[in-house]
């Protein structure tokens, strides 16, 4: 086993060179809630955000007028006797808010907390999904064609049919 000495304050100006290179060049510094968001093939949309050492009690997801939201606390273990060599890792309350489209269907959103990530799942609105409309021609004989969905009341109910 190797010991490598740890002096961490020999150089007290290389965490601000390294934040005003990150700001010169447009990087952000990471967020205390980093997240993924995808849509898979059948429309539902996956929110995966890293929340290692939350207490799952202190999760919480929201939706209102629109918005997720995304809450968590991290607090620290040390107490304030102890004397804090090292603080990288956020503390604290974190919050992420994502606008919602009218395609999703947030009466079905579903959400765990597992192995330090939080994982939220908004299936599409069924008013999205593409249907079959059947079109009847004057002869009596009908066929189907691809459609996007309308809601039946807004549905246009004619009996017409296009002659063949």
């Amino acid at each position: 086993m190797s010991v490598i000495r740890f002096e961490p304050f020999r150089d007290p100006f290389r965490e601000l060179d390294r934040l005003m290179s990150m700001a010169a060049s447009g990087t952000r510094a990471p967020l205390g809630m980093p997240l993924d968001v995808y849509r898979s093939e059948d429309g539902t949309y996956h929110i995966e955000a890293d929340l290692p050492g939350v207490d799952p009690d202190s999760v919480e997801v929201t939706v209102e007028q629109g918005a997720l939201t995304l809450r968590a606390e991290r607090t620290p273990h040390y107490g304030d006797t102890d004397q804090v060599v090292v603080a990288e890792r956020p503390q604290g309350s974190f919050t992420r808010q994502l606008s919602l489209g009218e395609g999703t269907d947030t009466e079905n959103l579903t959400a765990d907390y597992a192995d330090g990530v939080l994982h939220v799942t908004i299936p599409a609105s069924p008013k999205t999904q593409p249907r079959r409309i059947e079109i009847t021609r004057a002869a009596g004989g009908s066929r189907t064609i691809s459609a996007s969905t309308v809601e039946e009341r807004d549905a246009p109910t004619s009996t017409a049919g296009a002659a063949g």
